[in-house]
């Protein structure tokens, strides 16, 4: 037996692209983990961003298109996050290599060339001996160019069913319709130190340690088009047969470093030693489980990061967050109550930037990202735990804290679960966990939502029904009034008088790259409708279109007039490319768009940043703007090849587009700053003015924060800018008039009555002050205290009093009355204090506020030193105190 060669895992990303590309496949950049279309919230596959070369539409095969890619594409799944850790075989983003053919080559090249990569000594070297693979059942083609064409012993090689074999899994029966083929994995035998089973047992368990599955060769070869009469699938022959193949880098590197998991090869060890170094915690014993989850998701997080994608409450960004949060809750558990998760991404960084060096660029916002995430998530930890210990409070005698309760803590506070059960057990509560797994179980299913695999996530059922029908020529650019033929009228299931129509020829652009699709209307003889959006799937474009007179059928001419909000969308796209060269200019070449919108009424601008822009930054941005459209520079778009443009320093706008050609929307005219000459030249599709003048007016509304590290500017262009300024005039003069001033003294006359404010704001306070000291007998009120529970206790019952008032009378009192513990209450408030000496004995204002406050109707909490709470009864609140601490 030989040993495979050694190879750091970026050598054999590398290698593996070098291989194919010697096999005449083009080298394309993977996409984005922001899924390529909307099926699926991340993209879970290699093959994803090719979803319409593999519908096998010849339209998508353009000239100097190649049939032969080859790429490394990151994946992100979070359908199964909870074992990510648990397992070393779990990640929430992984590598898949892949090689895909478009209608050219097919099994035998396939097998032949994964053949040659794993076991020729020139690439990886495999032991041919060790290799091992599975075919479908049926297929005796496959099973031969094994045996035949590389000597593969029979007894190397399973024959599984549709379940194991067959892409999607159990398609010949189950369906989806649609393309669909067999499948060969390839597995590799690492010897009796990783399991004593045998080929033979995998057969029966699927499971193995030992047999670890390297490669899984697609074969789309059929297109399943449902059952015949006897239940049987009707699999007819694809007219263009395709190859889908994925190698797991990392599975591909535990082999080729002999390594027992992931966790061990060159990427994730520096990160589980710089874990273990930074907590003082050995990765061994049922605490590594921490380490292995803070080290996938420190770099999951810092590859998605990189990518575009902001923490946020919803979508993908709120997937992201629990992710790191997940991360950050096991860096609670070995003693990290700092932020550290940040420190590790220049590890992940060196590791990764062979194969992805944009990484190197986003290094400062990624660490800024996650280490503010992780100061909001600590100072959330501490509120979970005062939350937490009120919950236990308010149980009673009872011992079981509910399900619902514990998740909330999870998914609220970020309280794990195992945190949550070690800190009720020391009062003696349990935890209801089969409560808390069905509450988990729920909340799971948003994410699975978004990260499933299969074909019949991919290729949804609208590409289902566009699939047979020819690219649509769009020649919207250059015409806004156009006749087209109705090819298709499809069954979305929406409402009776609302369609989705697909033309021929079109004048409408479809919603894409921030910009909205356009609206408009239809008409035809005898009928017409409305067209209220314009959408595409696989070249296709499809027009939302709620019919007002007539009826649309298959074969109808129509004429399609876009509406006059085209002219305001172009205004604003041109605008949004201006507003990010003059953000570039002004903050530094590091900017990168985040996002974006561009409507009729608005542009939004999303882009990395640290900090808030200043009013002259905002200014110098704005005038920037508005010297191009002064000097009304012509704007034009060609087609180029993707290299060229990129030499010629054109900026990606959006995701990358496949093929080598790209449309280029370039302003024909630079602007000076500071001595610096700035131009404006994108890669987009969008629709855009013809010169910069027709922009007209140009705004800036607001910039604002929206996640750690990224800000978004919204902006108003034309018309729209026109109509907000003439209403903030107006709202000015309005405002001046009221004041009986003019617009020239607003500002002065605002700040004499904002002095007159503050003064009488401190009169009323010193009135409250005194008020409250007075009710209190001039601040002597020893003869208020009691002992209850083992606690010297003052409380003060004061009306008219509140806010900074009710706690100064809460300090004075413990100052003067010589007691452990001071309550001060008032018509709608509640305060409570503990000296340091009570709190060292054990005594807790924030949890005796808790009850108090709910026997006088309210709530609130604290610290262990002082409390606030409102609340609606102040005589119910103090009568409950002997119980409250008895």
């Amino acid at each position: 037996m030989t040993a495979p060669k050694q190879y750091s895992t970026a050598e054999i990303r590398q290698k593996f692209l070098e291989f194919f590309a010697s096999k005449e496949h083009l080298i394309l950049p993977g996409h984005s983990v922001i899924a390529p279309d909307p099926t699926t919230m991340f993209t879970v596959a290699g093959m994803q961003q090719f979803k319409p070369q593999f519908m096998g539409a010849p339209a998508q095969f353009s000239e100097g298109t190649s049939q032969r890619v080859t790429t490394a594409q990151k994946c992100v799944r979070m359908d199964d996050i909870e074992n990510v850790g648990r397992t070393r075989r779990h990640l929430s983003l992984f590598e898949m290599m892949g090689n895909f053919s478009f209608g050219n080559y097919f099994k035998r090249e396939a097998i032949a060339w994964a053949w040659e990569f794993l076991t020729s000594p020139d690439w990886m070297g495999f032991d041919k001996d060790r290799m091992y693979v599975t075919v479908y059942v049926d297929d005796d083609e496959a099973f031969g160019y094994w045996t035949g064409d590389h000597g593969l012993p029979a007894s190397h090689i399973h024959r599984f069913g549709a379940d194991e074999n067959f892409w999607p899994a159990d398609a010949p029966l189950k369906g989806p319709n649609g393309p669909c083929g067999p499948c060969s994995e390839i597995y590799y035998d690492r010897g009796e130190k990783y399991g004593s089973d045998t080929w033979e047992d995998y057969a029966q368990t699927r499971e193995s340690a030992r047999f670890l599955e390297v490669w899984n060769l697609v074969f789309p070869q059929f297109d399943r088009q449902g059952l015949d009469e006897s239940g049987t699938p009707i699999l007819a022959p694809l007219p263009y047969q395709n190859i889908d193949t994925g190698m797991g880098l990392e599975r591909v590197a535990s082999v080729v470093q002999d390594e027992p998991d992931f966790y061990t090869n060159d990427v994730f060890r520096p990160l589980i030693d710089k874990i273990a170094e930074l907590s003082g915690v050995p990765y061994e014993g049922e605490q590594s489980v921490s380490h292995r989850v803070i080290a996938e998701h420190a770099r999951s997080v810092s590859m998605v990061i990189a990518d575009g994608v902001t923490l946020s409450n919803t979508g993908r960004g709120y997937v992201v967050r629990k992710v790191l949060r997940r991360a950050s809750r096991h860096a609670y558990l070995l003693g990290l109550t700092e932020p550290s998760i940040y420190r590790l991404v220049p590890i992940v960084v060196s590791r990764m930037k062979d194969g992805y060096p944009e990484l190197v660029q986003e290094q400062e916002r990624i660490a800024a990202t996650i280490k503010g995430e992780e100061e909001r998530f600590l100072r959330t930890l501490e509120e979970g735990i005062g939350r937490l210990n009120a919950l236990l409070q308010e149980l009673g005698g009872e011992k079981v804290l509910s399900g619902d309760d514990a998740f909330t803590l999870y998914d609220t506070y970020g309280f794990p679960l195992d945190l949550t059960q070690e800190i009720a057990e020391e009062q003696g509560v349990s935890v209801d966990v089969t409560g808390y797994e069905l509450a988990l179980e729920r909340a799971q299913e948003t994410a699975r939502a978004g990260s499933k695999f299969g074909k019949g996530e991919l290729f949804d059922s609208e590409t289902e029904l566009v699939k047979n029908l020819p690219a649509t020529e769009f020649v919207g650019y250059d015409e806004l009034d156009t006749a087209g033929e109705v090819l298709a009228v499809l069954d979305t299931g929406g409402e009776q008088d609302r369609q989705t129509v697909v033309l021929s020829r079109t004048p409408f652009y479809a919603e894409g790259g921030g910009e909205v699709g356009d609206t408009g209307r239809l008409e035809w003889e005898g009928g017409e409708g409305r067209v209220l959006n314009t959408r595409k799937n696989s070249g296709v474009w499809l027009h939302d279109v709620e019919v007002t007179a007539g009826q649309l059928t298959q074969g109808q001419r129509v004429r399609g007039v876009v509406s006059e909000d085209r002219a305001a969308i172009q205004r604003h796209h041109t605008a949004t490319h201006l507003l990010h060269a003059a953000l570039k200019a002004v903050l530094g070449g590091d900017v990168r768009q985040a996002g974006s919108l561009v409507a009729a009424d608005r542009l939004r601008f999303d882009f990395t940043h640290s900090a808030p822009l200043s009013a002259e930054e905002l200014a110098q941005i704005e005038a920037l703007v508005s010297r191009w459209i002064s000097a009304n520079f012509a704007v034009s778009w060609q087609e180029m090849p993707i290299a060229e443009a990129r030499a010629a320093g054109a900026t990606a706008l959006f995701g990358e587009k496949y093929g080598d050609t790209v449309r280029v929307v370039s302003v024909q005219g630079d602007v000076d700053y500071g001595g610096v000459t700035v131009s404006s030249m994108e890669l987009c599709g969008g629709a855009h003015v013809r010169r910069t003048g027709d922009i007209g007016a140009f705004v800036l509304l607001s910039d604002e924060n929206v996640s750690a590290g990224v800000r978004r500017i919204e902006a108003l262009a034309g018309e729209a800018a026109t109509h907000w300024l003439r209403g903030q005039l107006n709202t000015l003069g309005q405002a001046a008039a009221l004041l009986n001033t003019g617009t020239s003294g607003l500002e002065g006359r605002i700040g004499g009555l904002q002095a007159q404010l503050r003064a009488a704001e401190k009169e009323t306070a010193q009135a409250k002050a005194k008020l409250a000291e007075a009710q209190m007998g001039g601040g002597h009120a020893g003869q208020a205290v009691r002992e209850i529970g083992g606690y010297r206790v003052a409380a003060v019952q004061l009306s008219g009093v509140e806010g900074g008032a009710l706690r100064g009378a809460a300090d004075k009192l413990l100052d003067t009355s010589d007691a452990d513990l001071v309550v001060v209450a008032a018509d709608s408030g509640l305060v409570v204090k503990a000296s340091k000496d009570a709190v060292a004995r054990g005594a807790h204002a924030g949890q005796l506020i808790g009850k108090l406050a709910a026997a006088g109707g309210g709530k609130g909490g604290g610290r262990s030193d002082m409390a606030q709470a409102g609340i609606q009864d102040a005589t119910a609140a103090l009568a409950a105190l002997e119980s409250a601490l008895g």
